[in-house]
C-alpha cells in the first residue's frame, strides 16, 4: 500500500504541476501511389486540478495509514 500511496502522490503533484500532458500524432493525409503527405498533429489531454489534489490527497492517506499499520 505504501508503494501505492508513493505512486499517487507523485502523480499528483506531477498533474498539479504540469495540468496535463500533449502528444504529436503523425497522420497521412493523401496518398497517391508513389507520393504521400503527411502532417503531424498535437493533441493535449487535459487533467483537472480536482483530480491531482485528489490523487495527492489519497497518497498521503494511504502512507500515512500504512505507517501506523507496522
Amino acid at each position: 500500500m505504501k508503494v501505492i500511496g508513493i505512486v499517487l502522490i507523485i502523480l499528483g503533484f506531477l498533474s498539479l504541476a504540469y495540468g496535463g500532458f500533449s502528444y504529436r500524432r503523425d497522420k497521412t493525409v493523401l496518398d497517391l501511389g508513389g507520393l504521400e503527405v503527411h502532417a503531424q498533429q498535437e493533441k493535449a489531454l487535459p487533467i483537472s486540478p480536482i483530480v491531482g489534489g485528489v490523487a495527492l490527497l489519497a497518497g498521503v492517506l494511504l502512507v500515512i495509514t500504512d505507517r501506523r499499520r507496522a
